[in-house]
């Protein structure tokens, strides 16, 4: 099982704005006092020269165009409801807004298929909707597809019964805990797991103070360690400014990158960049907008295909 993989698949987006229906339990989304369209075109340009950025260190990117008569504010976060496993297995999840659930479209297999990868079977969780629970793949699910781990923060957007069947059906030991940020002085879940962490072949950025309770917090610590990977501690603040949000991926000649945005790694002390670099590259660009107005950063936008070839 491999860890990282070379190919991304991204959504270029065609109606990108803050999402309303999201903004109920995403607290780092912020309006934007500027009209949709300019939203949209600046979003467009960050993802652009984000998608430029990751090809030219050799990294794969399929990118697909978003499709304009579905009203998709997030599409540009793909990673939410699908994810693509070494066994040619796919997840479909359930998604909290309704119209993020227009985003799961049969085309984009075709498209993956098109580009020579083999899909053998669709594992689908998405009638959980119906009553109301959620799982928003590989935002709510950290896998540690080499240690067969997946780690969630449990969210309105992360059901513990919905991953604990995730994880028998996919074969992962699950590693549960609820993480929190401070929103108008109250301790309110994290939305999204990819937020306040991020797993990597030999080490993992983490922000512990968003584990509020002592025993979790220990259980996930211990839960890394057992498996030889650094821990690299980030702040709420630098949460905040989106530093858990990121993802490794494989460039050229098997190079390791830690993507992130320029956020991201503005917010990073000097030390924390030496030890990431210990590890792999770095490769950051700006996503000022999406992360505004999005409320999710470099890793959302990154769909990992890890299908067979066919």
């Amino acid at each position: 099982m491999q860890q990282t993989t070379n190919t991304i698949l991204m959504i270029r987006p065609v109606h990108f704005r803050m999402n309303e229906q999201t903004a109920i339990n995403n607290y780092f989304q912020e309006d934007l006092d500027i009209k949709n369209a300019d939203i949209n075109a600046k979003a467009q340009e960050e993802f652009d020269a984000y998608v430029e950025k990751l090809r030219a260190v050799g990294i794969n990117v399929i990118v697909e165009e978003d499709d304009k008569l579905l009203d998709t504010p997030d599409s540009i976060f793909p990673n939410n409801w699908v994810s693509f496993h070494e066994n040619g297995n796919v997840g479909l999840y359930p998604m909290f807004a309704e119209n993020r659930r227009k985003e799961r479209r049969e085309e984009i297999f075709t498209r993956l298929e098109k580009e020579g990868f083999k899909i053998n079977n669709i594992v689908d969780y998405t009638e959980a909707e119906a009553e109301g629970v959620f799982l928003e793949g590989t935002g709510s699910l950290l896998l540690d597809r080499v240690n067969d781990k997946a780690y969630c923060a449990l969210s309105p957007r992360a059901d513990e019964g919905l991953f604990i069947e995730f994880c028998e059906d996919f074969e992962y030991t699950p590693v549960v805990f609820t993480a929190f940020q401070t929103v108008d002085g109250k301790r309110m879940p994290i939305y999204h797991t990819n937020v306040m962490m991020c797993l990597a072949e030999t080490f993992a950025v983490i922000c512990l103070d968003t584990i509020d309770d002592k025993k979790e917090r220990k259980s996930v610590i211990k839960s890394l360690k057992e498996d030889g990977k650094e821990i690299i501690i980030i702040t709420e603040d630098q949460v905040a400014n989106f530093a858990g949000n990121m993802l490794q991926v494989k460039g050229k000649d098997d190079k390791l990158y830690l993507i992130m945005s320029q956020a991201a790694f503005d917010s990073l002390s000097v030390e924390q960049i030496k030890t990431i670099e210990k590890h792999c590259n770095i490769l950051s660009s700006s996503l000022e907008t999406i992360e505004t107005c999005g409320g999710g950063s470099a890793r959302c936008m990154m769909a990992e295909v890890f299908l067979p070839k066919a």
